[in-house]
């Protein structure tokens, strides 16, 4: 009854939508039109912040409606802008009926669809601004057939696809084009170049190719043109210098090639030329300079070679000027020192030569990088001005000191001087730099230690010195540099402790202080650091126990190596207890001689038994007798499970199809989902070819029962650890409910007291574990593959978590692969058929995979709860990716994967984890979020793990679909 009411409502609201012009005539038949057009209009839409609320089909006229202007003469609708408004859904045609509209604004909206040819058909619009949308669809070819009055159209920031139609032509009073940022491709518009009136055209952000046609020089009026972020390719026309107004110029990241067209220095009105990331070629030519408007000129990234022109000296109104990446030599010209506007410059990355320019620091420039080139000379001139805020002399040939009037630039916000020959301390007025975030000095060869008055640098979110020649103490000053996220100090001679205050910035994130000379323990608390994401203490002389919990219980071995005297897990070394003397023991001894000593003359055969080795040969004496006592066991449940056997294929030819049956000699069999005929399976229980595979709960048959429907039967091998059977059945019957699409379905299960079967699905496709580590040739997961295994897998224990079920036992031989590739996650809940989640038959029973299990199993007093899965699938995610192991054996290592993939991770290389059959075919946006959340999930302390659910939707954020997503599935 509900669908059908459903369903009438849906047929009412088409009808609505439909015959909305009927309908409304039909209420209110003096209704003019503008108001039947505007109310139609509404009906196609949603607004859901109720921005057209005051829309009332009972008013007599629209003008005083949300988004209208009206002519106050005629009172017809002449403005509608809904611009910001939230409305979603479609165009439709009510708009027509509003015949003296002059502009029209849908920008920043949700509107989706297609654009009908009708809208621009309103014979007096001037202005139609659908920018910021959601509509897709090519352009209707005869869109623009009636468009002589429109003056501006903008489609910008939509999902437009296809060719710009050639009607384009027909809008002969066009000032103002902007198709940027959709999928428009296919060449430069031919329709473009008759547009006499054009003064603004922008295409950028798109697919278009090919050459720019000559034609562009009829656009005599244009003002700016920006073809940025195309395919275009070729030279630049040089019917480019006719239009002798234009201001702005934007070809950059194109295919650009050959010389700046001569016809250019005509452009004495132009402030903007952009060419950055084209293949423009030859030297820049010195009628440059007669282009004396110019404001911003960026020719980097392209293959400009030769001399600096010195003509750039006439362009005495530059503010920005870019030259970098490029093959530029000789030395800046003196001649620049006339460019004082000059606020930033970049000749980073090229061939060029000679000392600092001594004009770059009399102008008012606030922005220098001259990176990666030959400089030399002297460092940095001490009569700098006040006004810089960005220094880059990185990666050049600069020595001497770092002049103290340094700090005399207050206004510093970044200073890069690294990859030089520097000497001498670093300047105590650094402390003066109230602004500064970013220092970097590092790989240079100065020499005394970091300044206490480093804390004067309130700002500093970035500090690096690294490898040069520092030394003393790290100073506790740097507590006052609370925004600091990075600090690297290794490859010096520093020593001394690490500073307690270091656990004072909260902001920190990664911290490297190896290869240093640094005493003494490390400061417990720094666990309080709540960001850390690497901390690396490596190779000093650091002693004591490792702090224990937050960063510190996941950190990687690799960031402590090289200290002697640290202990604790990450190094692999317990560390010293307080132990009370050694307990001697003379077994020749008399009652009569004193405890603890004994006769010199059997000083010599003394034997000495500390605690922890009596508590050593006490272990081992209880491994023993536990192993007799599993083997007792064994031997009897195989008895037992023979007799049962037996006894189950005797029973064969009763009537098992009535379910449940009991029998004191047949046992009781229950099928949730029918009453098939069990009989023929029975054989497949002593049948040693019909076994799939053995686990922690015992071995695992394929059968075929009579209707031709194949099942897999687990012959449960703890028997006498299951409950008792109302137990086991009550549990039982709780995972037969359990429906998912991602886990093997228990189908049913027989009884009795000496054997147990569980009746599941029959998965075609094997383990996982098969097809990554025993797949043939070029048989292997693709990375779409893997990603739906991993995703798969995690729904399926955020569906169990969400039952109250653990699974316990996560590894890939328990992920099975059904025929179409999707996972299903096998052996759920089966702890729940024990008495109790002894930690025994945990970790030997169902835990019986290395590498899986959650540190808190070899702890007593923790509670194992579904973060032991968490941890299980991290391991799994990371074995999935990596296509290695948790735990393999080389001939002189053990490799524990996680810790390879956080080393990997720390060194910056993680990509290279990925497994190499995927011959680098995957998406590393991907792979690389995957990774890191594997590692999250095998974090040590078990409330650091995110919840299944959470991994989700991890998950769902990281998969990113795009049109190359086949191609490297």
């Amino acid at each position: 009854m509900r669908a059908y009411l459903n369903m009438k409502k849906l047929l009412g609201l088409v009808v609505l939508i439909v015959l909305a012009p009927v309908w409304v005539r039909s209420l209110n038949p003096s209704l003019n039109d503008e108001v039947l057009g505007l109310i139609v209009f509404k009906a196609d839409v949603q607004d859901p912040k109720g921005k057209l609320s005051s829309w009332n089909e009972d008013e007599d006229s629209p003008c005083g409606w949300a988004g209208l202007t009206c002519n106050p003469r005629s009172g017809k609708v002449t403005e509608l802008n809904l611009e910001g408004f939230s409305l979603s859904g479609r165009i439709g045609k009510g708009l027509l009926q509003l015949q003296s509209l002059r502009k029209l604004s849908l920008a920043k909206n949700n509107l989706t669809g297609r654009i009908s040819p009708s809208i621009a058909r309103v014979d007096s619009l001037r202005v139609i601004d659908l920018s910021e949308n959601n509509l897709s669809g090519s352009i209707p070819e005869d869109f623009f057939r009636q468009c002589g009055s429109l003056r501006v159209i903008s489609l910008a920031k939509n999902k437009f696809s296809g060719k710009i139609p050639d009607s384009l032509s027909s809008c002969s009073s066009l000032a103002a084009i902007n198709f940027s940022s959709n999928q428009f491709s296919g060449s430069f518009p031919a329709g473009i170049s008759s547009l006499n009136g054009l003064r603004s055209l922008d295409l950028s952000d798109n697919l278009f190719e090919g050459v720019i046609p000559k034609g562009i020089e009829g656009l005599n009026n244009l003002r700016g043109i920006n073809l940025q972020k195309n395919r275009f390719s070729g030279q630049v026309p040089d019917g480019i210098g006719s239009c002798l107004l234009l201001r702005t110029i934007d070809l950059s990241e194109n295919s650009f090639s050959g010389s700046l067209p001569e016809a250019m220095q005509k452009l004495t009105l132009c402030t903007f030329l952009n060419l950055h990331r084209n293949s423009f070629s030859g030297e820049v030519p010195e009628w440059i300079g007669e282009m004396k408007s110019l404001e911003t000129l960026d020719l980097s990234a392209n293959n400009f070679s030769g001399q600096v022109p010195r003509s750039l000296g006439n362009l005495q109104s530059l503010k920005t000027l870019n030259f970098s990446a490029n093959g530029f030599s000789g030395s800046l010209p003196d001649s620049m020192v006339q460019c004082t506007n000059l606020v930033a410059l970049d000749f980073s990355h090229n061939l060029m030569t000679g000392g600092l320019p001594t004009w770059i620091f009399k102008s008012g420039t606030k922005e220098v990088s001259l990176s990666e080139r030959k400089l030399g000379g002297a460092s940095a001139p001490t009569n700098a001005v006040q006004n810089l805020q960005a220094l880059d002399l990185s990666h050049n040939s600069f020595s001497g000191e770092i002049g103290y009037a340094l700090g005399v630039l207050s206004s510093l916000r970044a200073v890069n001087l690294s990859r030089n020959s520097l000497v001498g301390p670093i300047p105590m007025t650094i402390g003066e730099l109230k602004f500064l975030d970013n220092l970097d000095l590092s790989q240079n060869q100065l020499n005394g230690s970091i300044p206490l008055d480093i804390g004067g640098a309130i700002s500093l979110g970035e500090l690096r010195l690294e490898k040069n020649n520092l030394d003393g103490n790290i100073p506790a000053s740097i507590e006052n540099c609370t925004s600091l996220t990075t600090l690297i100090l290794s490859q010096n001679r520093l020593t001394g402790q690490i500073p307690t205050e270091i656990a004072k910035l909260s902001n920190l994130q990664n911290v490297d202080l190896s290869f240093n000379n640094l005493t003494g323990g490390l400061p417990k608390q720094l666990v309080n650091i709540p960001n850390l994401l690497s901390f690396n203490i490596s190779h000093n002389n650091l002693q004591g126990e490792l702090p224990a919990g937050g960063f510190f219980n996941t950190i990687s071995p690799s960031s402590v190596s090289g200290n002697p005297s640290l202990c604790g897990s990450a190094v692999n070394k317990s560390c010293p207890a307080v132990l009370p003397k050694p307990i001697v023991l003379n077994p020749n001894s008399s009652s009569d001689t004193t405890p603890g000593s004994l006769p010199s003359n059997l000083s010599h055969k003394r034997i000495i038994l500390s605690i922890s080795a009596l508590i050593a040969i006490g272990a081992a004496a209880v491994i023993v007798v536990g192993v007799i006592a599993i083997t007792v066991l064994n031997l009897r449940v195989r008895s037992a499970t023979s007799r049962s056997a037996a006894a189950l294929t005797l029973s064969a030819g009763e009537d098992f199809s009535r379910s449940p049956t009991t029998d004191n000699n047949s046992g009781k069999l229950v099928m949730f989902s029918g009453d098939p005929d069990f009989s023929t399976g029975a054989h497949a229980l002593l049948n040693k070819d019909c076994e799939l595979g053995r686990g922690g709960f015992g071995a695992v048959y394929r059968t075929v029962l009579r209707d031709g429907h194949p099942v897999a039967i687990k012959k449960l091998t703890v028997s006498s650890l299951v409950k008792s059977q109302e137990e086991f059945e009550r549990e039982v019957k709780k995972l037969g409910k359990v429906r998912h699409h991602n886990l093997v379905a228990l189908e049913g299960y027989y009884w009795t007291p000496s054997l147990q079967l569980l009746i599941y699905e029959f998965v075609s496709g094997g383990s996982l574990y098969k097809q990554l580590h025993e797949g043939s040739g070029g048989n292997f997961l693709s990375w779409n593959e893997r990603f739906n295994i991993i995703l798969g897998t995690a729904k399926s224990l955020a569906y169990l978590h969400q039952h109250n079920i653990t699974h316990y036992n996560i590894k890939s031989s328990n992920v099975l692969i059904d025929s179409s590739g999707e996972p299903k996650v096998a052996d759920f809940g089966l702890a729940r058929l024990l008495p109790m989640l002894d930690r025994y038959v945990l970790s030997s029973k169902i835990q019986s995979a290395l590498g899986y299990m959650a540190p808190e199993f070899a702890c007593k007093t923790v509670k194992i709860t579904e973060k032991c899965d968490v941890y299980g699938f991290g391991v799994l995610v990371l074995e999935v990716v990596t296509g290695k192991r948790p735990v393999e054996y080389m001939e002189d290592d053990v490799v524990v994967l996680c810790d390879m993939v956080r080393g990997a991770l720390e060194e910056g290389r993680v990509e290279e984890c990925a497994d190499g059959r995927l011959q680098g075919k995957f998406p590393a946006e991907e792979a690389i979020p995957v990774m890191k959340l594997g590692l999250i999930c095998t974090s040590q302390v078990p409330s650091n793990r995110p919840d299944m659910g959470e991994v989700v939707n991890i998950l769902e954020l990281i998969r990113c679909p795009s049109e190359d997503q086949e191609e490297l599935g």
